[in-house]
């Protein structure tokens, strides 16, 4: 019962806090102009997770394997909830969102009044009600960083310790299948997480405290902000619940009985191993209680790094996970400016489409493996494959873009003059040039604001406002048009749709190609690293990328971005809040190339990889074959005899011989379908071994 209880508390755990995660992806865009920032600093809050996860991985890893572990699980959900809560409660600490330098349209909003926009705003503002412009740009923001920090914080122990005590308790026949079910619910909370991140979006931020019928813009508007915080509110609650479990279990559960009462020699062999492994471990353990670390890790290190194929690996996936955060974090913000998508909608496609096409490549790379026994050439193959497939489909997405919308003074000129914001036909209504209030005309063309449009006078109220007799529109068309304009920056042309159309078809492609070979690579550096080596690769490969691609990606993707914004937001302060407008084709280009950039040196890694397996195993000779015991219950055999000299001279390390000329190497431990080579020597006592290693690397 116990069991069961612990399963099911740490799968929900496990959903609630990658539900959390993805929902702060898709928030982005909601934060960025709530607070008035721009994207290097949104870029920053985002690797705020990174930075207090790794922070404290290394410490609670190895320190929390002595302590109660499924109580420190409960303090991990319960920091992660209040520091969901942390982020959500920084609304509340801040006035009413005012999307600032609105005509004076908002005044009388609820009036039939004429409003002549193209006067002195000074002159104006003299009759008006006093109006209260709060700054949305505050440091504020500061309690979104710690928030989403002290999140990273609490994750550190949920992964590494829930592993192991699952390990510990049970068989070696379930322990696979437990994990299984774990990554199952783990791809359940991304696609939750994008999907109430559109729900949050649709709705406006101050929701409940103001009138609706007032808001004078829609989603579709660039300064439009979502009820970001309710979803951090839902997100926290979830994950103080998946905390109340944990308190109740106890330190550690007695071992699952294996069905089979009996021990072929192979599994007592095994057991031997493993207690020699134990041994190790405990010297190692003793070594860094004596704080000489350096004395079996250096080395480790040394030959890690040394193996060709795992450093080429290394090198690739951090180039890759730069571009996967990169692309993940600013994905919605993306199809937003470049093919008009409100944020609600980019979301949603996102956790429909692009993510279950991205758990089904994942495990049918799995199946593969697992189905036809896939050998390190052929997994190297295959991963080489579906790269560069991913690659043209990339490289095939630069042809699905849309235009810039037409803005006056920014995109266009004002009838074929220079494009600057001021023309001849607004020069005498004294505008301000930090104004965004859009307006479109029927010919399509985007004004900043009615006043810079040269309107004389309006209609209607609230979001049905009309201005009328605008100058800038009669000088720019023939007599007999239209001179009005309605609020709301234009839409983009009816081809666009095609265009996005095209974009999400390639994406989702791209998505499930580029999964589907995941998985065969990832095995087949596994399968190339020594059994001793193994964990330290796994651990390494996780603190580079992470560190390397998750925290400084963002950032510099986002100020990439910002090069590309064509009208700033300004604050009641005086300095530059976000961005209301940016330059299409200049933002398609450094996204696609940043998404490129990665992926052009990846291949020829990736090339060389397959090239040095193939090599290696083309230039092999004799092997040292694996005597099989008279009992072979369990034991599964290598059947290509040059692959298995490359596992034990190529990716790893020469097999020691015993005295008489043979090793006593033994095959077993079948992980997803792959064969794993584990070695024992007799002779060489591993204590020796890395004290041998140590003198040599002094």
């Amino acid at each position: 019962m116990e069991n069961t209880l612990f399963i099911v508390a740490l799968s929900f755990a496990y959903f609630s806090k990658a539900l959390t995660g993805t929902y702060m992806k898709s928030s982005i865009t909601q934060i960025e102009r709530r607070f008035d920032l721009s994207s290097t600093h949104i870029g920053l809050i985002d690797g705020s997770f990174e930075m207090g996860n790794l922070l404290f991985l290394a410490v609670v890893s190895h320190f929390g394997a002595k302590l109660h572990r499924p109580r420190l699980i409960a303090v991990g959900c319960f920091l992660m909830a209040v520091g969901a809560f942390l982020t959500g409660l920084t609304h509340f600490f801040m006035g009413r969102y005012r999307y600032k330098y609105d005509t004076v349209i908002q005044v009388f909003q609820n009036d039939n009044l004429s409003i002549a926009a193209c006067v002195d705003p000074l002159k104006t503002l003299d009759h008006m009600p006093e109006i209260q412009i709060e700054d949305s740009g505050s440091s504020m923001w500061i309690y979104v960083f710690l928030g989403n920090a002290l999140r990273g914080i609490g994750e550190t122990p949920v992964t590494p310790l829930g592993i192991s005590y699952i390990d510990d308790f049970a068989k070696a026949e379930n322990s696979p299948f437990y994990i299984a079910c774990l990554q199952t619910i783990t791809l359940l909370g991304p696609m939750f997480g994008f999907l109430l991140g559109s729900y949050c979006a649709r709705l406006y931020v101050d929701i409940g405290y103001v009138d609706m019928e007032s808001v004078t813009i829609t989603p579709k508007d660039s300064r439009w902000v979502g009820a970001w915080w309710m979803g951090f509110l839902v997100s926290s609650g979830l994950l103080l619940i998946s905390s109340i479990p944990f308190w109740f279990l106890p330190r550690s559960m007695p071992k699952q009985e294996s069905e089979e009462n009996h021990e072929t020699p192979v599994c007592e062999i095994l057991n031997k191993t493993e207690d020699a492994q134990n041994n190790n471990q405990n010297f190692k353990l003793t070594e860094i209680a004596k704080g000489r670390v350096v004395v079996w890790f250096l080395p480790s290190l040394r030959r890690l790094l040394g193996t060709p194929a795992y450093f080429l690996f290394l090198c690739g996936s951090i180039l890759k996970f730069n571009a996967f955060i990169g692309l993940l974090t600013f994905k919605a913000k993306y199809m937003e400016q470049q093919f008009g998508q409100s944020a609600s909608r980019a979301n949603f496609l996102i956790g429909v489409l692009n993510l279950p096409a991205v758990a089904i490549g994942i495990f049918l790379g799995g199946l593969l493996m697992k189905r036809y026994k896939l050998s390190v050439v052929s997994g190297a193959q295959l991963s080489f494959a579906t790269s560069f497939m991913s690659y043209l489909l990339m490289l095939l997405q630069f042809g699905t873009k849309c235009d810039n919308i037409p803005i006056a003074g920014l995109t266009v000129s004002y009838n074929g003059s220079v494009e600057m914001l001021f023309s001849e036909c607004n020069r005498d209504c004294l505008c301000s040039a930090e104004e965004w209030d859009p307006v479109c005309s029927d010919s399509g063309i985007t004004y900043i604001s009615p006043c810079m449009a040269g309107c004389l006078s309006s209609s209607g109220h609230g979001k049905n406002t009309v201005f009328h007799n605008c100058t800038c529109v009669s000088t720019s068309f023939p007599a007999g048009s239209s001179t009005s304009v309605r609020l709301g920056q234009c839409p983009h042309a009816k081809d666009c749709s095609r265009s996005f159309t095209s974009y999400m078809a390639i994406s989702v492609l791209s998505s499930f190609i580029n999964a589907l070979g995941a998985t065969p690579g990832y095995m087949v550096i596994i399968r190339c690293i020594t059994p001793e080596l193994k964990s330290l690769a796994l651990g390494i490969q996780t603190l580079v990328t992470r560190t390397l691609g998750g925290i400084p990606a963002p950032v510099y993707f986002g100020a990439l971005i910002d090069s590309t914004c064509l009208k700033w937001s300004m604050k009641s302060c005086g300095g530059r809040g976000a961005c209301r407008i940016y330059n299409s084709d200049m933002y398609r280009y450094p996204t696609e190339k940043f998404q490129a950039s990665p992926e052009t040196p990846n291949l020829p890694s990736a090339t060389k990889i397959w090239v040095k397996i193939a090599t290696d195993l083309e230039e092999g000779g004799e092997v040292h074959t694996v005597e099989q015991p008279p009992h072979n219950d369990g034991v599964i055999s290598t059947s290509n005899a040059q692959e298995a000299k490359y596992m034990t001279e190529t990716c790893a390390e020469v097999i020691p011989l015993s005295s008489d000329g043979t090793n006593t190497e033994i095959v077993g431990k079948e992980s997803i379908g792959h064969k794993v080579i584990e070695k024992q020597d007799d002779h060489i006592d591993d204590k020796s071994k890395l004290e041998k290693e140590s003198q040599q690397l002094n």
